[in-house]
């Protein structure tokens, strides 16, 4: 069997489509290149739009890049037929091997570079010696595709976050189907628009918007104007994370106000804001000296740690009575920073106590966010935004890609 058979084979031609001629150049930095010249049986006749046989009417020499043969770039040279059609019309061949189902082995390897060996899109590029912008291409070819084809009808709980695209305020806002825990809907913005987005994405997809019985959120006000009037039946539970940032914030508040006047405080931030438990031996014996020696340092620490008690409570009934001590409290220990906090949580009183009943947070779209944001220092940069959200897309959207299993 010669190399133009093997060839054939290899690039998985059909008749009239051969392998007429395998040769190999080096150019002047001694970079190798294999040549694949392609041709059609003569006499061959092809199929126009109407599905008739016609007969070639000239030819024009066309040239692709393929995939590297080990160290060597490779090219497909071919003279394409063009054909007159049965209605008198002059047209070009579709050849088998372009367009984008014939580079699925770039997206398969794309595909593993980066789940498996987490391989930034540039860097397949490079292995392959293709330029970047061809991997994207192909890459959201996929991507649009998978997309068409997925199916959240099954949502009923939602969690909504945003995560930056680059430094300064650019974001995307993300919609996840918390019980299946992945990304759904990706769109610009963080405000409230990104609800009516995520809504129409699931209405496009036969989803009726009562249908979404729980939404978790942060307490931007934004996303709970687009809830309501996106999402009217679904019961908002404030992400508890969010809530527990508010509060370490107010916390920290307090220590470096403290922190000015004592100089013993200094190196102490997380000493505070850390959970005990996850403390070393020696950090939780100098917590226990400091809030002895700082009374107002020992009353916030009781008031942070006793607040995260409202997490464990077995009813609303419960969390309620409990909430409503601990603002007592707050307002009788008069610190300003817990005060403000204390009417945070009052003003969102009943997203906040929610949780005992609905046990939902982002606590997978913090994970999520963690995988985006390590691929987004991973990959420097993305070239567009619509790379970006593909990204996402392709990392924790669980979609299912159809790949071709044949090149033709």
């Amino acid at each position: 069997m010669n190399s133009e058979t093997l060839f054939s084979m290899a690039l998985g031609l059909q008749p009239p489509w051969q392998v007429k001629a395998v040769t190999f150049s080096t150019d002047e930095l001694a970079r190798s290149e294999l040549h694949l010249h392609i041709d059609f049986v003569t006499g061959s006749r092809f199929l126009d739009d109407a599905n008739n046989l016609c007969p070639v009417h000239d030819t024009v020499e066309r040239q692709w890049q393929h995939l590297s043969f080990f160290e060597h770039t490779c090219y497909l040279h071919c003279a394409v037929p063009r054909i007159t059609t049965t209605d008198g019309k002059v047209r070009t061949v579709d050849v088998p091997w372009h367009g984008r189902q014939w580079f699925y082995p770039v997206i398969r390897s794309l595909s593993a570079s980066l789940i498996e060996r987490e391989m930034p899109v540039n860097r397949v590029a490079e292995i392959l010696k293709v330029n970047p912008q061809r991997i994207w291409t192909i890459f959201n070819h996929w991507i649009s595709k998978a997309k068409a084809a997925d199916d959240p009808s099954t949502i009923t709980k939602l969690g909504v976050d945003e995560t930056s695209t680059k430094k300064g305020h650019h974001y995307v806002t993300l919609g996840v189907d918390l019980d299946e825990a992945r990304v759904i809907h990706v769109t610009e913005g963080k405000g409230k628009a990104t609800l009516q987005s995520i809504q129409q994405h699931l209405e496009d997809k036969g989803v009726d918007k009562e249908q979404v019985e729980q939404i978790s959120m942060d307490l931007s006000p934004s996303f709970i104007a687009g809830a309501a009037e996106s999402f009217p039946s679904a019961q908002i539970t404030f992400d508890r994370f969010h809530v527990v940032k508010l509060l370490n914030e107010a916390m920290n508040q307090v220590r470096i106000a403290e922190r000015k006047e004592h100089d013993a405080l200094k190196g102490h931030k997380y000493t505070f804001l850390k959970n005990r438990e996850n403390l070393s031996d020696k950090k939780e014996k100098e917590l226990d000296e400091l809030i002895q020696l700082y009374p107002t340092l020992g009353e916030v620490n009781r008031l942070k740690v006793l607040f995260n008690d409202l997490w464990e409570m077995p009813d609303k009934p419960t969390a309620e009575a409990f909430l409503r001590q601990w603002c007592d409290a707050v307002d009788a220990a008069k610190i300003p920073a817990f005060i403000k906090f204390a009417n945070t949580v009052r003003g969102h009183w009943s997203g906040i106590v929610h949780f005992v009943e609905s046990l939902i947070s982002n606590g997978i779209l913090e994970g999520i966010n963690s995988k985006i944001q390590l691929a987004k220092r991973r990959a420097r940069a993305y070239r567009n935004i619509n790379n970006f959200i593909n990204m996402i897309y392709f990392l924790c959207g669980k979609l299912k890609f159809d790949y071709p299993l044949y090149f033709t």
